[in-house]
């Protein structure tokens, strides 16, 4: 039997670690530095220790098969051959496109093809640094989309980006106080701060840096994006960017806001989080910089370059839920959990609502995957067996905010899915839906649903279709604003719970 392979966090580079990297603020900086001159490579090989790029055969394997140098000579190429064509237009009207069909030179008998979208100009950079402030922890996210919205010139391209996320944008309105994130001030400034008032406390405070953000910055900086459109999801030929696989090996396949970290860490009010296919770990990483106890687990069927966290659980995630779900009802963990140990999906019935156990982990699927087709399996499926086989309140999912079937169902967003399949008087109620900064040509939330005693209540819709609250429910505010519970998310009521991949 061949040994198994010392555990390293970065192929290619085995002294580098994770919670070294983040703490190196100087570091971020040469990087940072690296990234204003578009230097991708540069930027990428200095922060993670990577051998010289004629020394590195590392193939980065997602959308498409790259390398470093590679990814670096088509940046070098700017928005030639429509590369930055995030944006299209609608085609041209049928007068004009048969105007040019009768005087072109073909044969009358051929038939013209049908009109094709139209690109639009790249965004000006002020609107792609508006965009980008939005996802800027020293800013407030409500005012910073209200700033995006308000200061649009009326028909322009960011107007209606601008419309599109404050329309996508939910937070329950029995939650919306517990859950509006206040803006942070700056690191340095805090470290300043605490360093004068010589305070211990203050450093507790100091905002954990999030590696992945100046990298998500720049290239929407470096690619002319500004923020989803409603066309997103029909781009046309450009679906993404050869820049994306690098931040998909190196972080991952989204990147999380301090508001999402942070509403996260709200409702999950003491509890531990499960992070169902986690990958490489990122969101482990940085909800338990956040202070959140963080359990990974992923099936290992895709290989990352990186690895932000060494004990990950390497399981079939919905066979490790029931086990983990019979376990917690044989200890008696979280009332009802022993009546729910073999439901099924959970979510439709009055006696499966009974069953929830409110004490279990908040279950988060970042990026689930769609399945079906060459992929094998029926689509949608792992999203459905995680719900199945799980027995908690709280399920956060990351995931597209449109129709374009990146992530859990194909022609259907997570929201659309959950109301349709596990809506209901006693079903799953969305609490939160909220922007998270998008690669450029993808458009990603965090969508937050919860169930039980803990979910608030179901949003009357009026007959414009807005929605309305049908009543306040301050027992499931007051639990999402940070009642602690004191079971473990592993079921026991020891100490915490390590976890990550």
């Amino acid at each position: 039997m061949a040994p198994s392979r010392p555990f390293t966090y970065c192929e290619g580079a085995p002294s580098w670690n994770p919670s070294t990297y983040a703490a190196d603020a100087a570091l971020h900086e040469r990087a940072e530095a690296l990234l204003a001159q578009d230097d991708l490579q540069a930027a990428i090989t200095t922060s993670f220790s990577l051998p010289p790029p004629r020394r590195d055969p590392y193939v980065y394997h997602a959308i498409v098969s790259v390398t470093l140098p590679e990814v670096q000579r088509v940046v070098s190429l700017g928005g030639r051959n429509g590369l930055h064509a995030w944006y299209r237009g609608p085609p041209p009207s049928a007068d004009a496109t048969s105007s040019t069909a009768a005087n072109s030179s073909s044969s009358s008998s051929d038939r013209p093809a049908a009109p094709s979208p139209v690109a639009l100009p790249p965004p000006p950079r002020q609107d792609t640094e508006a965009y980008l402030a939005i996802f800027d922890p020293s800013t407030s996210t409500p005012a910073a989309l209200k700033t995006f919205l308000s200061n649009a010139k009326k028909g322009s391209l960011r107007a209606e980006i601008a419309a599109y996320l404050n329309a996508k944008r939910y937070l329950h309105p029995s939650l919306a106080a517990q859950l509006t994130i206040p803006k942070r001030a700056a690191a340095k400034k805090k470290k300043k701060k605490a360093s004068a008032s010589n305070n211990s406390n203050d450093t507790n405070d100091i905002l954990p840096p999030n590696p992945y953000l100046p990298f998500l910055a720049w290239s929407a900086r470096n690619l002319e994006w500004a923020g989803p459109h409603p066309t997103s999801a029909r781009a046309g030929p450009v679906l993404s960017h050869h820049v994306l696989p690098i931040l998909m090996h190196h972080f991952g396949c989204a990147c999380p806001s301090h508001e999402a970290l942070s509403v996260l860490r709200a409702l999950a009010a003491g509890r531990g989080v499960i992070d169902m296919g986690s990958g490489g770990g990122y969101w482990s990483f940085m909800l338990r910089r956040y202070g959140v106890r963080c359990t990974a687990v992923d099936s290992a069927q895709s290989e990352w370059r990186v690895n932000w966290v060494s004990d990950t659980v390497i399981a079939d995630g919905a066979e490790w839920l029931r086990k983990r779900r019979r376990v917690r009802a044989a200890l008696g963990a979280g009332a009802g959990a022993g009546a729910g140990a073999g439901a099924g999906a959970a979510g439709d019935t009055k006696e499966n609502a009974d069953a929830v156990d409110p004490d279990e982990a908040v279950l988060l699927l970042v990026y689930p995957i769609v399945g079906g087709g060459v992929a094998g399996g029926r689509e949608g499926d792992f999203t459905r067996s995680m719900m199945a086989a799980y027995g908690g309140d709280t399920l956060a999912v990351v995931g597209t905010q449109n129709r374009n079937g990146y992530t859990g169902f194909r022609g259907m967003s997570m929201d659309e899915y959950v109301e349709r399949e596990h809506g209901g008087e006693h079903g799953w109620v969305k609490v939160v839906q909220v922007a998270l900064p998008s690669f450029p040509g993808k458009d990603e939330a965090l969508f937050v649903f919860q169930r039980g005693p803990r979910a608030p209540a179901r949003e009357e819709k009026d007959a414009s279709g807005s929605g309305s609250s049908s009543s306040s429910s301050s027992t499931a505010a007051a639990t999402a604003a940070g009642q602690v519970s004191s079971t473990n998310d592993d079921g026991s009521s020891s100490s915490s719970n390590k976890g990550a991949a």
